[in-house]
């Protein structure tokens, strides 16, 4: 099982919305596309309860069966328009990829 992990740092405003706001709509739209792409095994979104220089916003925690899976997930057209909302919201990101 392949683990794909995701942190965002947010801009404090961006596209209309508050921090807040986004990393909220960032967990609603990742979140439902469980389901919607069948390469997903699970899928959760965290948002940061606590602030600090080091911390992150909030985090993508999913599971796929083999890199090949998470391929077919990242160019997916449903995927594709929440990572560019995304782009447009962060200002730094991190990703690491491991099996279990």
């Amino acid at each position: 099982m392949l683990k794909h992990i995701v942190m965002w740092k947010l801009k404090e405003q961006a596209e209309g919305k508050t921090k807040a706001e986004n990393a909220l709509w960032m967990k609603e739209n990742l979140e439902a596309l469980v389901g919607v792409i069948p390469q997903i095994c699970s899928l959760e979104v965290g948002i940061n309860c606590k602030e600090g220089e080091m911390a992150y916003n909030a985090v993508l925690i999913s599971t796929f069966q083999n890199e090949e899976d998470l391929a077919i997930y990242k160019v997916h057209p449903e995927h594709v328009k929440i990572s560019t909302y995304c782009k447009k919201i962060r200002e730094a990101r991190a990703v690491v990829d491991f099996y279990e």
